[in-house]
């Protein structure tokens, strides 16, 4: 009995919005604060950030997926979670692109002393 190994990406997910009615502008706008630089990180659930200017998104995920399948099944896992919190947040959108890491085999390059 063989078991695959699991590998952990991070995935960024970028799109931009479209079709906001003004109703999911006022929404994206009055929850502008919770979703800035500064509370983005990777998670499971993806965490979610833009500014008030509302051209543009960013999805950060954290995909746990069979190392076979690669970082190009990690970014379609991960765009899939975005498609999906959009469409149920009512949420209009376009342009979806994203970069998976395969953080099990990224090299860290330390600094000699």
């Amino acid at each position: 009995m063989s078991t695959t190994a699991q590998h952990t990406y991070r995935v960024i997910v970028r799109g931009r919005w479209d079709g906001l009615t003004a109703e999911a502008r006022a929404k994206l706008l009055a929850e502008v604060d919770d979703h800035g630089l500064a509370q983005l990180q990777f998670t499971r659930e993806g965490s979610l950030a833009y500014d008030t200017a509302l051209h543009s998104f960013t999805y950060r995920y954290v995909i746990v997926s069979d190392a076979a399948d690669g970082e190009e099944m990690a970014a379609a896992l991960a765009e899939d979670k975005a498609e999906t919190a959009l469409r149920e947040a009512g949420l209009g959108y376009r342009e979806l692109r994203s970069a998976a890491t395969d953080m099990d085999t990224m090299k860290i390059n330390r600094k000699a002393r």
